[in-house]
């Protein structure tokens, strides 16, 4: 069987005024006891304010039904403050968890290191098209970094040889990029 409340709720201003002074009632005389016993479940207080203000949301929705004259109001708000932890506890172990694993966020490889071992293999890749004098040549100009004088006696080469290679060989590599679709 259900309680009359204690207050009649009409429409209309009186009304409107009277759950307000029954809420405004509610939460000097409760906020602090609601809190405490919300604050055993949430450490965080802002959250566990939070929390209390969704209490006396749930208790205001419900007003019409509560007898706010009986010893009984406590309980009934204690009764909804765990309904409300239980149900925050609930979401939050539906939500995905951050990562706090440092060493591994460090050693995960970011973007400029992945573009630069994608270069690396597509690079790799247009020297093996390359003939063996070309990529000898290109090899030793632009990653060993030598003159022309340094790589013309190293390979017992004329400069002007050495030259006319790297020439066709930066031609056939740019051909080698456009086959494998790369622009640049």
């Amino acid at each position: 069987m259900r309680r009359k409340p204690s207050f009649g709720r009409r429409r209309g201003v009186e009304s409107e005024d009277a759950d307000e002074a029954v809420m405004t009632r509610l939460y000097r005389e409760h906020h602090d006891a609601v809190l405490a016993f919300v604050r055993r479940y949430v450490s965080d207080r802002h959250r566990a304010e939070d929390l209390v203000q969704e209490v006396m949301m749930r208790t205001w929705r419900s007003l019409d039904s509560l007898d706010t004259s009986a010893a009984t109001v406590r309980s009934f708000l204690f009764t909804i403050a765990r309904n409300v932890v239980t149900d925050a506890w609930r979401a939050e172990q539906r939500r995905p968890r951050l990562v706090s694993d440092d060493p591994a966020v460090a050693s995960a490889p970011t973007t400029d290191e992945l573009e630069r071992v994608i270069d690396g293999w597509l690079v790799a890749e247009a020297l093996d098209r390359l003939s063996a004098e070309h990529r000898d040549v290109v090899t030793e100009l632009y990653y060993r970094g030598r003159s022309v004088r340094d790589v013309a006696e190293r390979l017992m080469l004329p400069e002007g040889t050495v030259k006319s290679r790297a020439y066709y060989a930066v031609r056939a590599l740019r051909a080698a990029f456009e086959e494998m679709g790369v622009l640049r």
